[in-house]
């Protein structure tokens, strides 16, 4: 809802313990919500090894929930699927809800499909189907798939378009429309779909899959509410958001109370070469938590501006982080307030592009993170290396066949209170892994000629960060290819915490005739024409570092060169010269 039309505010709903409990005995309560997490589970396993797609099928980026049934709020989620987009989930099944009561209601075996960011929250390559379950007539929940397609069409293959200046230079737009009516396949919707994509057995394959997983939530779901009856199940459910809502509010009474702000900066939009700025500022009261991103970026013209939901699903996805332990459902968000500017870069408007959605998201939990680190450096890492770095060479084969190689690659994880952030890991917004080299290698005309930890790239502290990793891609196809690149952090280092130093900055640079370049605009770059033969190569960025660099112990520093993630030139630059004595004693 609008505050004096100056900022967008979202405040969690509080349900009564009383309410909500209902009498049902913990040990069920348990063994409820473990089954119906092992129901998201297994749709997201279905569509893992059913899609056509590595990005899906190996990257695993893709997930599944369980939604109310009226406000379409999440109520169950798999473990293994994005946490981010179970979020902005909740919004997509709202405007279902919203879509089917303007179309006389739901009918059991309907299925609705779209991909519109600005109403179900990331961007236009993630395509969401949601289903209706029925129990005995009435409308029991509501299932949703969501999936990263290879290609919806727009005017860059893979769909990140770093100059996209509006969504329909991203992919087709489609709004929640059915695709199933009744049972129904409505082939004349499927056809539109494949005909806008430039890889149509790769669509239809993953949507193909997707309803399979739909189908397969189904019967798990039959088979539960046989087993326990529909009114214990669902008042399990309610009981569980209960629970998630009395746990965040007991550890959020356990921080001091006060204000603390951050602040950090986006290269650019892709079209402007202009910094800027995501802010936050966060506060605890009592057993409320509220984040105020007032300050933030305006709306930009280049595809990093963000829907409202998906920035309300980000703040989930960053309180997950630092409260691991709480539930994943709705009532997580019920003690937290979130005041977002109108028409800024975290609430765009429809057409704004949104393709880029993930390097935003990613700043929004590193600018959380250095805020909550100054009320409780205990429960905080360090900034991550803060890009998917999605990277889309393409072109067609001598038969005349297309070709897309979409992929997104891994940097270093901040260090932690514990230890040593993780080397070449995968964006922490999700469980999405990076795709094996092997299955890139197979399945198109490119050769990875490096694939490597990147030396020095860790933020030095008492905890250093991870490693980012350099990747150095030919191209092998007689007719070349073209290379389109969209990252981030190549201007902003990811910063260390509690005193740790920062990583090293993101690197991309293309080989032509006359030898190596770098993007104009650092990060951004679109029509990378590439010869037979040539080369990219990209440097992610590691981790920040925890803590003082001066507390990190001789030895470690010692290892650490003798492994080769620093040179000692390096190590005496981050540490001092006297680890060379301590280190070797």
């Amino acid at each position: 809802m609008a505050d004096s039309g100056t900022a967008v505010i979202s405040s969690g709903r509080a349900e009564s313990p009383a309410d909500a409990d209902r009498g049902i005995d913990p040990i069920t309560l348990a063994i409820l919500a473990g089954r119906m997490e092992q129901i998201a589970d297994e749709m997201d396993a279905t569509l893992f090894r059913s899609a056509f797609n590595p990005i899906i099928a190996e990257a695993h980026d893709a997930s599944h929930g369980i939604y109310h049934p009226e406000t379409g709020d999440t109520m169950v989620q798999g473990k293994n699927g994005l946490p981010i987009f179970v979020g902005v989930m909740a919004f997509a099944v709202k405007a279902v809800i919203d879509k089917a009561a303007e179309q006389g209601g739901p009918r059991d075996g309907d299925v609705w499909i779209f991909n519109d960011a600005h109403i179900g929250g990331t961007h236009l390559s993630d395509m969401r189907l949601v289903r209706p379950y029925f129990r005995n007539g009435q409308l029991f929940c509501w299932l949703a798939s969501v999936g990263h397609w290879h290609d919806v069409g727009g005017a860059v293959p893979g769909n990140y378009n770093p100059a996209a200046t509006e969504v329909f230079q991203e992919a087709i737009v489609l709004p929640p429309v059915k695709l199933v009516a009744a049972g129904e396949l409505r082939t004349d919707i499927l056809d539109i779909i494949l005909r806008n994509t430039r890889l149509p057995q790769s669509a239809e394959g993953d949507v193909n899959g997707q309803l399979g997983a739909l189908d397969l939530g189904i019967k798990r779901m039959d088979a539960l509410l046989d087993e326990y009856g529909a009114t214990t199940v669902n008042d399990a459910l309610a009981a569980l958001a209960v629970r998630a809502e009395t746990l965040l509010r007991k550890e959020v009474e356990g921080l001091p109370d006060g204000t603390w702000e951050a602040v950090d900066y986006l290269d650019n939009d892709g079209i402007v070469d202009k910094p800027l700025p995501i802010k936050v500022k966060l506060t605890v009261a009592g057993d409320r938590l509220s984040l105020d991103f007032t300050g933030s970026a305006p709306q930009v013209a280049g595809p990093i501006n963000i829907a409202l939901p998906t920035t309300i699903a980000c703040v989930y996805v960053a309180i997950k982080h630092i409260f691991p332990d709480l539930p994943a459902n709705a009532g997580v968000m019920r003690p937290i307030d979130i005041t977002v500017p109108e028409h800024s870069l975290l609430s765009a408007e429809f057409p704004a592009p949104t393709g880029g959605y993930t390097e935003t998201i990613l700043r929004m939990i590193d600018v959380i993170f250095s805020a909550a680190s100054q009320a409780a450096p205990d429960r905080v890492v360090a900034n991550a290396y803060g890009t998917i770095n999605a990277l889309s060479i393409a072109g067609k084969k001598s038969n005349g066949q297309r070709w897309v190689m979409f992929s997104f690659y891994g940097g270093g994880h901040g260090g932690t209170p514990e230890g040593n952030g993780l080397n070449h890991g995968s964006a922490p917004i999700s469980m999405a892994t990076i795709p094996p080299v092997e299955i890139l290698e197979a399945a198109y005309p490119v050769a990875f000629r490096q694939w490597a930890l990147r030396e020095g790239s860790a933020g030095p502290g008492k905890h250093r960060g991870g490693l980012g990793a350099v990747y150095e891609i030919e191209v092998l196809e007689e007719n070349g290819a073209e290379a389109f690149f969209f990252g981030e952090r190549g201007k902003f280092a990811p910063k260390g915490v509690a005193g740790g130093g920062d990583a090293a900055v993101n690197r991309f640079d293309y080989e032509q005739d006359d030898g190596w370049h770098q993007p104009p605009m650092t990060s951004k770059m679109r029509g990378i024409v590439l010869k037979q033969g040539q080369k990219v190569r990209l440097q992610s960025p590691g981790g920040g570092g925890y803590g003082p660099a001066s507390d990190r112990p001789a030895a470690e520093v010692a290892r650490d060169v003798a492994l080769g993630y620093l040179t000692e030139a390096q190590a005496d630059a981050a540490y001092g010269t006297a680890w060379k004595e301590k280190g070797q004693a």
